[in-house]
């Protein structure tokens, strides 16, 4: 498929800094899972001289236009008005839609005014991409080889309306399929991962391999193109291999959603239950395994140590070691992964202390230094991070540093 495409955000709130353009994100991901290349984002506020011009100058520099946006029922709602006097078409009522919208109010209980009968009408000739999670439904229009795709802005329909409604649409455009797989790595930077892989990814064509970095992780990003999705999911699986081996254990999953995720499943699998004992990450840890569907599998609890006292009389910290190494070390992370199993009656524990804001800490620890530790089946295993950019990041950093730890050692098990 080689298209080009552009991106335009329409609203003047985006332009304000009121909300923040995260559709443009959810399309450019889409985009590049098709092997599409978005060259131009744009962002036009709810003027519709401006959104003309920006519509026309994309027509001339791309063969997609996609925009977000403006097509609620409001009177500054005017994408659907000016990009189809762009295209040359009228906009004309489409009755599907309208009894959609009409059901949408009358199951809410909700009296339908005038401007959401506005909602309906769209461009003559357009594909009606219906909208399943709102009342605004999205249009395609096709004109002399230019393509132009209207979504809504609302992000909890702009999502799904991209999976369910524009991937599709682009897909029949093409008579080829496009597979993509995420290749998750932690403990190697992006520029010691690319130069791993330099001469490999270079002699590639189909598929294609990329790097992104993300915080604290690299994603390779693996494209093959075939006749069909079978095809090309085949040919990209010699190379996901191939990266694992180069690589070895800093891969930590295969189009996993997160590495907690990761260590969630191995200690699942392997029937591990996991306690922790935090102090900086005032549980973070905690709080990334309850996000995971089903986590009561593994997870049994986690105690929020921030203080000496708490660390002493609800872990049972012994007094003695706070005072000859400091509740910022490498002894205190090691005695709180031990306690979180010994408290909760757990296979394996998190332990975590440090000075994650920047401004706190001391000679020996300046701030943005953090311990932790992972107790597991009796064996405990600890490191130290250093990250002094910000309290956010340092707390980040760390709750990476436990689960790449727990996924590691529990592999072992």
């Amino acid at each position: 498929m080689s298209f080009s495409a552009e991106i335009i955000a329409v609203g003047t709130e985006i332009l304000l800094g009121e909300i923040t353009n995260t559709d443009a994100v959810t399309v450019a991901r889409a985009l590049s899972e098709l092997g599409i290349n978005a060259y131009y984002q744009t962002v036009v506020g709810d003027n519709p001289e401006r959104l003309r011009a920006c519509i026309l100058a994309a027509k001339k520099r791309a063969d997609i236009i996609i925009t977000t946006g403006g097509l609620g029922p409001t009177f500054d709602d005017l994408t659907k008005q000016v990009a189809a006097e762009a295209f040359g078409k009228k906009l004309v009522l489409h009755e599907e839609s309208l009894k959609k919208i009409e059901i949408y109010f009358e199951r809410r209980g909700k009296k339908m005014t005038d401007n959401n009968r506005a909602q309906a009408y769209l461009p003559e000739g357009c594909t009606v991409l219906e909208n399943d999670w709102g009342t605004a439904p999205g249009c395609a229009i096709e004109d002399n080889g230019k393509f132009l795709i209207m979504l809504p802005g609302p992000p909890r329909e702009c999502k799904p309306m991209v999976k369910y409604r524009m991937l599709p649409y682009l897909q029949k455009l093409s008579d080829s399929r496009l597979v993509s797989h995420g290749i998750h790595i932690y403990g190697m930077g992006e520029s010691e991962v690319e130069s791993k892989i330099r001469s490999f990814a270079e002699e590639m064509q189909n598929p294609t391999l990329a790097p992104y970095a993300k915080d604290g992780e690299v994603l390779l990003r693996v494209t093959g193109k075939a006749k069909t999705e079978e095809e090309a999911d085949a040919i990209t699986r010699p190379v996901i291999e191939r990266v694992e081996e180069i690589l070895g254990d800093v891969v930590y999953g295969v189009d996993v959603p997160s590495l907690h995720f990761a260590a969630f499943e191995i200690l699942r699998e392997k029937k591990l239950t996991l306690a922790t004992a935090e102090s900086c990450t005032g549980g973070l840890c905690s709080k990334l395994m309850t996000d995971i569907p089903g986590a009561s599998e593994v997870f049994r609890g986690g105690i929020c140590a921030y203080t000496n006292e708490i660390k002493m009389n609800l872990l049972g910290i012994d007094a003695s070691l706070l005072e000859t190494h400091g509740a910022v070390s490498r002894e205190c992370a090691e005695a709180l992964a031990k306690a979180a199993c010994e408290k909760f009656g757990t296979d394996a524990g998190i332990g975590v202390t440090g000075y994650a804001d920047p401004s706190s800490g001391d000679e020996k620890n300046p701030g943005g230094t953090v311990y932790v530790a992972v107790n597991i089946c009796g064996k405990c295993t600890s490191s130290k991070i250093y990250q002094p950019q910000s309290r956010e990041l340092a707390r980040s950093r760390a709750a990476q540093e436990c689960f790449d730890i727990l996924r590691r050692e529990a592999e072992k098990i």
